[in-house]
């Protein structure tokens, strides 16, 4: 990696990607555009738009150093669908309104964002973050479109692996307002904001895929 190469590196994508594209594979439609967000290191983005060349695969990140990280990485795989980074931070007010205009300025339109990938952001940010997850995919996504949510949960009259009793206590340890939420609780807020839970699905080190859609309009 030369000097000037940005990008970064997260240990948890080797273990992660190869599971989280299969349940993809089977979730997301043939065509249309991807919004994903807390986009990271950008690896996720790369290999996703890789793999589903039928897709474009929008990218988004409130930090700068990351936001400079997916765009190193799109230069580096070199992908018509792999579209540049937008700066999103869904922990404030009315976030979708600047997807729309990032996506009206690059000559989209808001109705192509036919699904909304989110990858291990729910536990490492504050709990209004998730309601403003829910309540911006709600305002995004067509009716029956998906939003996709992967990371750790606690789960309701199902035990709770040491390893994520541990992680969460490490994760409120370095700030109050992180730590592994309720499954339920989400799911509530999901559901005030339109959302129906359609499948979890158990993935490596005691994670969760968890599939929600918006409700189709009567």
């Amino acid at each position: 990696m030369s000097n000037l190469d940005q990008r970064q590196y997260a240990p948890a994508f080797q273990r992660n990607c190869h599971p989280i594209l299969a349940v993809l594979e089977q979730e997301l439609p043939r065509q249309g555009l991807v919004l994903e967000i807390a986009s990271g290191t950008g690896e996720h983005a790369a290999f996703f738009a890789q793999q589903l060349p039928h897709l474009g695969w929008l990218p988004s990140d409130q930090s700068q150093p990351q936001l400079k990280s997916i765009a190193a990485w799109r230069h580096h795989t070199d992908l018509a669908n792999f579209y540049e980074p937008i700066a999103v931070d869904v922990g404030t007010p009315n976030w979708s309104e600047a997807v729309v205009q990032a996506l009206e300025h690059d000559g989209f339109a808001d109705s192509e964002v036919i699904a909304i990938v989110n990858i291990n952001m729910i536990h490492i940010s504050p709990w209004q973050t998730t309601e403003g997850l829910m309540a911006g995919a709600a305002r995004l996504l067509p009716p029956q479109g998906l939003l996709y949510v992967y990371g750790p949960f606690i789960q309701q009259d199902q035990p709770t692996a040491l390893s994520n009793l541990a992680f969460d206590q490490s994760l409120r340890s370095r700030n109050p307002a992180w730590g592994i939420r309720q499954l339920d609780d989400v799911e509530k807020v999901a559901a005030e904001n339109g959302l129906t839970l359609q499948r979890t699905v158990a993935m490596p080190a005691n994670n969760l895929s968890v599939i929600w859609r918006r409700a189709s309009e009567s």
